[in-house]
């Protein structure tokens, strides 16, 4: 905008014209027209004046039209050079900005972005072998300040950088603040005043703020609101209120200071005995009395002074005395009330009214179960393709399912991606030890053993067989008609309702030899041929798993769950698959199958199959015992508790006898005592120079030792030297004690304190024990926690984010088991999409909710959930990612925001939990890339072909069910077997501790089926 006397020039309002053929005269470059040539000619002298000033590049003696010229010429070469990933984070900052001077302003924004950087930005990379390489900034990422229990800083906040290099599309560079920078000329000072010049404008009254332009603002979403303590009327409004509380304050010291000198006037200063000095004086009286009339009768009547006239002892001269002078009626303002100050928001709030950060930070990337074909591999849980989406939650339950509850079913813990791994399995000549046991396992919770009696402990549907037989026993009973009598027909007893007529229409249609009946239904699978001649129950009360016997009892048991309405889609569907209608009903085909089967469906199968088990009573019995152990837990905490708060109120009282006591025991500074040569010797500590007499001795004897020890063999170079040298030296430390002894003794410790400093570390010790047996009953009451899954929190979408370790189970599984080896037992933080209800309700607003939003914030909900969640996230409550890496946990904490509330709990739980997470995708990074395996290749026999077969590439086939050979004496896939060592495994399960080692139960006795 040009500008005239530092002022932007107004163009005319275009007047009005009434008649068509009226000649007008218009200048082009600002559109104003003229119904008078004089006025035209007028303006345009005036245009060609030299006292514009350009306002881009400042340039001053120019013609309008000059000016106008090069501002236009400014504004586009500022629109090319400016970079654009700088443009909207620069517009935010300096929106309603009231630093006065551009100067000032200009310093104060290239000070905060001379070191920080946006996506889309182009960059220079510094490696660490010292080259540098050019790139556009991909992703940045936050992590924030670490602090520790004493708020002490650990690391310093900082920003790490994703660069894609230039001419190397498939390379990044990791950098951090100190190894990246920006072309000098992309961002200069000029640059970057050119930029604000030509994109905001300022109105000239003091305090304005500066305002993006209309157009500009809308285009990047900035909200244009002026704040109401910034608008220009409240900004005149309260310099009024500040003048007019000036000038009443101004006004009553006056005033003040005029009735407190004629009182001090009267007490201080006697009074003149000249005739003249008292006229004087009078005079001045009668002055002040007519001021305080005026000022009476301003006040309206009621000025709350009382005038005491005194004369003869004070000469006749009158004093006013000020009665009640903090009552005075102050002055009222006419001016309008000084507008309240916005309230100050009190955080946290409801995490989607948090204005959001536009600093170029967003959430890490997630990664999935199903990679994207585009993305390369790393590892083998993401290489799950044939994994859907709707499986993921599934997969998760089953796999927490069995490493919660595994010492019911007698299992070893095993990792997520050992189980993803055997799921996938698809081998017909190898039986993959963790996937047959986990399936037998589950499956003999169902139906204890033929010698426990063959009980089935879940609820099932009844089979067609038996319901059919009762449905066809009570019709019979109700359709039986009287003998034949020689009447035409045969009367039903009493009366004929619709239910009975039906009931003889069925019977009479049973022995009619033609009978129209509906036609069968088409069979869409062979279970009922498979398990014609071997039920599945009796065949799992024997236990008889081998050679796809596990196989035909899922058979059976989905067929039977088929009969329910709620099952009977997914159980058709499995058993399609399982039994096919075109292969023969054996149980080589149902073993066959199985083992070529989609992991989608066995994923089903096990979810069916625990979702059984979750019913029985061994885990009920378990939950129980587990909930009384937590009450035990929580008693004995509050015992330590209680005794940790005694026992540092006696360390408090001690420390404070000690205190007492120190003034009388303090060992006195000891004075250094100079000797000829030098030399500084401390006076001695110790008690009654007992160390002294022993050096002392010590050097007598080996002094005598060396006089009467003759010397044999070969002297070496300077040995007398060596021996004169020595000996002074003895000397001298002779005579540095003798003068040692010969100093004041310093005073001894009373018993008394030196019981008292034992009494202070065996206070220490006692709290020092009850703080870890308050840690170990915390994580017994964690471990002991199994009822259900604990969420960690959600974020400001209703994201809900899981470490399934948190609860229910030790941090990487069962010790002594599989998972021991690993370190780990998930090591992934997951995170769950919002469920229907949460997103209808908060994420997709509609009419006025969605305005209110978009208005306040300048994006709606979804366009803001895209800006701030990246390039990945989690639609719905079906959809599943997880950070798998110790950084993404950090950036994540970074990203999350403190002054929301669902944020603010969940980062705390995050912090709280952080160096354990961390800890466990380090071990899960170090088991994922074999450095914690031997090179050794692994081998196993199969227990159906009885070969050995090198798998010793696969990691869940070095997985050992080492718990059921304990405690079973053999696998659950195998045949019972005489157990020898039963006794020692009972011993064992008894005195296992929660933390592995021989002291206490994690949570109980085992449960054996």
């Amino acid at each position: 905008m040009v500008l005239f006397k530092r002022k932007p020039v107004a163009y005319l309002t275009q007047p009005s014209i009434n008649d068509d053929g009226i000649d007008v005269w218009v200048i082009q470059q600002t559109g104003e027209i003229f119904t008078s040539y004089e006025s035209y000619l007028s303006r345009l002298d005036f245009y060609k004046q030299r006292r514009f000033i350009c306002e881009i590049t400042g340039h001053s003696a120019l013609t309008f039209f000059e000016a106008l010229s090069s501002e236009t010429e400014g504004s586009h070469h500022v629109d090319r050079s400016f970079p654009d990933a700088l443009r909207e984070p620069v517009l935010r900052k300096v929106q309603f900005s009231t630093i006065s001077r551009i100067d000032n302003l200009v310093d104060h924004i290239y000070d905060e972005f001379k070191q920080d950087f946006y996506p889309g930005e182009h960059v220079t990379a510094l490696l660490g072998d010292g080259a540098r390489l050019g790139g556009t900034i991909r992703e940045k990422a936050k992590f924030p300040e670490l602090t520790d229990a004493d708020g002490n800083i650990e690391r310093k906040a900082f920003s790490r950088y994703f660069v894609s290099l230039d001419n190397q599309p498939d390379s990044e560079a990791l950098v951090d603040d100190e190894h990246i920078m920006r072309d000098r000329k992309s961002l200069t000072k000029q640059m970057l005043r050119s930029f604000i010049k030509n994109t905001v404008t300022r109105e000239s009254w003091t305090g304005a703020p500066w305002l993006v332009k209309e157009n500009i603002a809308h285009k990047m979403k900035i909200d244009t609101e002026v704040p109401a303590h910034l608008q220009y009327e409240n900004k005149i409004a309260e310099k009024k209120a500040q003048l007019a509380q000036q000038k009443k304050m101004e006004h009553d010291a006056n005033l003040l200071s005029m009735f407190h000198a004629q009182q001090r006037l009267a007490e201080l200063k006697p009074a003149s005995k000249s005739h003249k000095s008292k006229q004087q004086q009078q005079q001045l009286a009668r002055s002040k009395q007519q001021q305080f009339f005026e000022y009476q009768h301003a006040l309206g009547q009621d000025p709350e002074f009382v005038a005491l006239a005194t004369t003869g002892r004070m000469n006749g001269q009158t004093q006013f005395i000020h009665a009640n002078f903090p009552s005075l009626a102050p002055i009222v303002s006419k001016g309008p009330p000084k507008p309240p100050a916005p309230p100050p928001i009190k955080y946290p709030i409801e995490d989607l009214d948090v204005s959001p950060k536009r600093d170029g930070t967003h959430r890490p990337r997630l990664k999935y179960l199903r990679k994207p074909a585009s993305e390369p591999s790393k590892g083998l849980v993401e290489d799950t393709m044939s994994l859907r989406t709707e499986s993921v939650g599934p997969l998760l339950e089953t796999w927490e399912t069995l490493n919660v509850y595994c010492e019911v079913f007698q299992l070893d813990s095993f990792t997520f991606d050992d189980y993803v791994e055997a799921l996938q399995s698809t081998s017909d000549h190898v039986e993959c030890e963790l996937f047959v046991e986990m399936h037998c396992a589950v499956l003999k919770i169902l139906v204890d053993a033929e010698a426990k009696g063959g009980k089935v402990n879940v609820s099932l549907p009844d089979l067609p067989d038996e319901a059919s037989s009762e449905e066809e026993e009570s019709i019979h009973a109700d359709s039986i008609v009287p003998t034949p009598t020689p009447e035409p027909e045969v009367k039903p007893r009493g009366r004929a309702t619709r239910s009975s007529m039906n009931k003889l229409e069925a019977a009479a249609q049973k022995d009619s030899p033609k009978r129209n009946s509906t036609p069968p239904e088409t069979k869409t699978h062979r279970a009922v041929e498979m398990l014609a001649e071997y039920g599945w129950v009796d065949r799992l009360r024997k236990r008889d798993f081998r050679h796809g016997g596990w196989e035909i009892i899922i058979v059976g048991l989905l067929y039977q769950l088929a009969l329910s309405p709620r099952r009977q889609e997914l159980c058709e569907s499995l058993l399609r698959q399982l039994a096919p209608i075109d292969q023969s009903p054996t149980q080589e085909t149902a073993r066959s199958q199985y083992a070529n089967l989609d992991v989608n469906s066995r994923v089903k199968v096990l979810q069916i199959i625990c979702l059984l088990s979750v019913e029985t009573k061994a885990i009920r019995g378990y939950m129980e015992e587990c909930s009384e152990q937590m009450t035990v837990f929580r008693k004995e905490k509050i015992e330590w508790q209680r005794a940790r708060k005694v026992a540092l109120e006696e360390l408090r009282m001690l420390n404070d006898e000690r205190k007492i006591l120190l003034p009388d025991n303090t060992p006195a500074s000891p004075e250094p005592v100079m000797e000829v040569d030098g030399d500084v010797k401390m006076s001695g500590t110790g008690a009654d120079g007992e160390d002294e007499e022993a050096e002392a001795g010590s050097d007598e004897a080996a002094d005598e030792t060396e006089d009467e020890t003759p010397r044999n063999g070969r002297s070496l170079r300077r040995g007398v030297d060596r021996a004169a040298e020595r000996k002074r030296k003895r000397e001298e430390e002779r005579e540095k004690k003798e003068k040692a002894e010969k100093a004041p003794k310093e005073p001894k410790l009373s018993n008394h304190f030196k019981k008292v400093l034992r009494d202070i570390e065996k206070k220490k010790d006692r709290i020092r024990e009850c703080e870890d047996e308050i840690a170990t009953l915390d994580n017994d009451l964690r471990e002991a926690d199994c009822p259900r899954s604990r969420c960690l929190g959600k974020d400001r979408f209703w994201n809900r984010y899981w470490w399934f370790e948190r609860n229910g189970m030790p941090y990487a599984g069962l010790p002594s088991t599989y998972t021991e080896e690993a370190g780990y037992a998930n090591g992934c933080l997951w995170i769950q999409g919002p469920d229907v209800i949460e997103r209808e309700g908060f994420l997709e607003l509609k009419g006025d909710d969605a305005r209110s939003y978009e208005k306040a914030h300048q994006m709606s909900v979804s366009e803001r959930q895209k800006l701030e969640e990246g390039p990945t996230s989690v639609p719905t409550a079906r959809d599943w990612g997880f950070f798998d890496e110790p950084d993404d946990l950090d950036m994540l904490i970074g990203w999350l925001d403190s002054r929301g509330h669902r944020e603010l709990k969940l980062r705390k739980e995050l912090q709280a939990q952080r160096e354990k997470i961390a800890l466990h995708m380090q071990k899960r990074q170090e088991y994922l890339s074999g450095q914690h395996r031997t090179d050794e290749p692994v081998t196993r026999t199969s227990g159906r072909t009885k070969t050995r077969i090198d798998i010793g590439n696969l990691r869940s086939a070095t997985w050992r069910n080492t718990t059921a050979l304990k405690e079973l004496g053999h696998l659950h896939s195998e045949q019972t077997r005489s157990r020898k060592a039963a006794k020692k495994a009972d011993l064992d399960r008894e005195t296992r501790s929660r933390t592995g080692k021989k002291a206490g139960g994690r949570q109980g006795s085992r449960y054996r089926s």
